[in-house]
This record gives structure tokens, C-alpha cells and sequence, in this order.
């Protein structure tokens, strides 16, 4: 068996520190044609380097094989459109875009947020490998290169003259096993006064709130500040602010630039509670493993009492989460039936290895089950709107995580 090596510093890894079982590709979503066909599984695995304190799954499938053509369009969350409007407003006050400015995003999905910047007349340009959801982007008017960051695609696009005054990598660091090489690539895209802003998930809030779902094979890496720091100053980037967010469960937005600045406060102090957090120690994560177990118990036993009292549970969303949540639980069609989604592009599929459908929210005031299991648990506030009526007959809500919870 071959060797482990971590992505950040290389040191060999040992152990994981959470096993997940057997898990398919999260946004593999399965075609009603292709229900005879086998899922792919692979281990689904989390280790932490005990060098850097950096986690991370080992790489399963390649990211062309994941990405090139992708369910998840952005454009169908209010909670995220409005983050993104509020993102566009903040950055062309705080960095004083105009006309003259260029605003790059990585990983631009459906072109939501960029043409909120082109709204105002700013250029924009998307860089984005999932040509299905580029073309939605382009048709939208948003001009995107279809391909994946690397250093040899952003050294083309300076070749052409392409450098960002603000450059946006939301939600992508995780997805990118070659660490090295995206960095290096969000580097030579950046201006030399530009300022560069990353969005991730913060591993220490995955942490203190069992969030073991956003665990899947696609997220390649789980980022603490320090070691998204360490990542982006092997390549030149300093960081010099960070926000916390509430989105995906606790994300931070890092600031980064080539220039030698002082870093604001909000950068030490964070640093600093992630130590007293026990992000490097092994037992915090080896406590977030026996709450993910009890996590687990916790649902099933949910499922067999609302079986007992002869009550029936539907779900709502089709995330990436869903995934890992279903399959490590063992939650099949007989026992969770359907879910139901927004999106029409996942509609009329199944989540894989479990097989769920995914069906139009009408579904859910259809049958009328009694429970509505919210998968995208991070915009809960959001789906309880949406679906306010299932009250008309009693029906009630309930989020997985961090621990089941039925809904007032």
C-alpha cells in the first residue's frame, strides 16, 4: 500500500482520523437511465497531518472527472444570491472599483456573482471548468474561459494581457487537489496591487459543529486560517484581513495581496482562538469522530420513531452533503422515500448509492408526510420560508446536524 503524503507540507499521514465508509462521488447524480448501473464507491477517509495540522481526503477521482460536467448552479439559493449581492456591494466600496477594473472569479459557476459587478459597468471575466454551467454563464452575458486554474492557464491569460485588480475564489480551494498549482496559478493572475479574497469552509467550525457531511470525496482539503495562510505564502500572498461568515456552516473570507502589509487584527486573533480551539491537537479530532458516530445513532433513531408512531419523512435538498449523510448512514429509499430540490437540473435524478429521487418541491405538499428532513442544513432558515405550508397539516421540520433536531 502506498504511502500517504500530505498536499500542504508533505510529511507522510498516518491515520485517518474519521473513516466515512464507502462513498460514491457526491454530485455523480444518477440519471433515471442509468439505475441499472453499479455506483462507483471509493473510501471515504479524513486525515489530519500531525505535521501542519492540515486535513484532507486522499484523492479518489480527478477533477476532470468530477467537474467537467456538474449539477450544483449556484443561482438556485436566495441565501447565496444574496450573500454574493452583498459580497459586490462590499468590494466595490472597500477596493473602489470603476470602469477601469478588472474582477476575475475562479471556479465562476453560472456567472451570478461577476455580473453583479458588471452591472455596474466593472469588466469581469469568469474561469470556469464545468462547461454546462459556463454556458449558462455566458448566455447570461458573462464572459468565462472554460478550464481549470493552473499555472500554466493563468501564465496564458497574462500572456494575454489579464491581470485582476480583484481576483474571487469562492468555495474552490477545497476542490482542488493540486494545491500547489492553483495557488501558484492565483498568483500570476493577480495584479500587483490586487487583492485576492478566498471563501471556504472553516474546518474549525466543521469541527465544534459536526458538520461530517461536508466531508466528500470532491472537497479535496479543510482549511483552518493558518494553514490557508501557509498555502498562499508559499506563492508570494500575504494575508492581511479575514472575515468569519456564517455561510456553509461557518466559512472565513481571507484577504490576500503581493504586497508586504500589515495584517489587521482580526487575523491574530483568529489565529489564536483556532490554537485554543485544539486544531492542533489529536483529540479534538478524535472527539469529532465519536460525535459524527453519535450523530448517526441519533438520526436512525429518529427515522425508527417516526416509524413507530406511523409517520412518514420526505427530505428536502439534493446537496453534496446529502451524499455522504445518506450513504454513511445507511438511509436507503426505505427509509427516506424522496427528496425534493429546486433545481430542475437535479430534479429527475437519484443521489447516488442510495438511489433517492429528487423530485419538484410539490412532492412534499402532495403526500404530506408528517417530517421534512432539511439536507441543506446551512440554509435551513431559507427552506423553512420556502415551505412554510407543510404547518397546514401539522407537518414538522428536522436538520441532521449537529445532532438531530426537530423543529418548533
Amino acid at each position: 500500500m502506498s504511502v500517504l503524503h500530505c498536499r500542504l507540507c508533505t510529511a507522510p499521514l498516518s491515520r485517518p482520523f474519521i473513516d466515512l465508509g464507502l462513498s460514491p462521488l457526491s454530485n455523480a447524480l444518477v440519471d433515471e437511465g442509468a439505475l441499472e448501473k453499479p455506483d462507483p464507491m471509493y473510501p471515504l477517509c479524513a486525515y489530519v497531518c500531525e505535521r501542519c495540522w492540515f486535513v484532507q481526503v486522499p484523492e479518489q477521482e480527478s477533477p476532470e472527472k468530477i467537474f467537467t460536467d456538474y449539477p450544483y448552479f449556484s443561482s438556485y439559493s436566495t441565501t447565496w444570491l444574496d450573500h454574493v449581492r452583498r459580497y459586490a456591494r462590499e468590494m466595490r466600496e472597500r477596493l473602489h472599483l470603476d470602469r477601469r477594473s478588472l474582477v476575475i472569479e475562479v471556479a465562476s459557476n453560472d456567472g451570478h456573482l461577476l455580473s453583479e459587478f458588471e452591472r455596474d459597468g466593472i469588466r469581469v471575466l469568469g474561469i470556469e471548468p464545468a462547461a454546462n454551467v459556463a454556458r449558462v454563464a455566458i448566455e447570461r452575458g458573462v464572459p468565462t474561459v472554460v478550464e481549470f486554474l493552473n499555472a500554466a492557464s493563468a501564465r496564458r491569460l497574462q500572456d494575454e494581457g489579464t491581470a485582476a485588480d480583484l481576483l474571487v475564489a469562492n468555495n474552490v480551494l477545497a476542490h482542488v487537489p493540486d494545491l500547489d498549482g492553483f495557488v501558484e496559478g492565483l498568483a500570476i493572475l493577480l495584479a500587483p496591487r490586487g487583492v485576492l479574497t478566498l471563501e471556504f469552509p472553516h474546518v474549525q467550525r466543521m469541527l465544534e459543529r459536526v458538520e461530517f457531511d461536508t466531508i466528500y470525496h470532491e472537497h479535496f482539503s479543510y482549511f483552518s486560517l493558518a494553514t490557508a495562510r501557509r498555502a498562499l505564502e508559499r506563492h508570494g500572498l500575504t494575508v492581511f484581513d479575514v472575515e468569519e461568515l456564517p455561510t456553509h456552516g461557518g466559512s472565513l473570507r481571507v484577504y490576500a495581496s503581493k504586497e508586504t502589509v500589515r495584517a489587521m487584527p482580526a487575523v491574530n486573533a483568529l489565529l489564536a482562538r483556532e490554537i485554543e480551539a485544539g486544531l492542533e491537537r489529536l483529540e479534538t479530532y478524535e472527539t469529532f469522530a465519536r460525535r459524527s458516530a453519535l450523530a448517526k445513532e441519533l438520526l436512525l433513531a429518529f427515522f425508527q420513531s417516526a416509524r413507530a408512531e406511523g409517520a412518514a419523512v420526505a427530505a428536502y435538498g439534493a446537496p453534496a452533503k446529502a451524499t455522504t449523510l445518506l450513504n454513511y448512514c445507511g438511509i436507503g429509499t426505505s427509509i427516506l422515500p424522496y427528496t425534493v430540490d429546486r433545481s430542475p437540473h437535479k430534479q429527475g435524478k437519484f443521489i447516488p448509492g442510495v438511489r433517492t429521487p429528487i423530485l419538484a418541491p410539490d412532492k412534499i405538499f402532495e403526500t404530506k408526510p408528517e417530517y421534512v428532513l432539511i439536507l441543506p442544513w446551512n440554509i435551513a432558515d431559507e427552506v423553512q420560508s420556502q415551505m412554510a405550508g407543510i404547518s397546514g397539516w401539522g407537518g414538522r421540520f428536522a436538520v441532521p446536524i449537529p445532532a438531530l433536531q426537530v423543529l418548533a
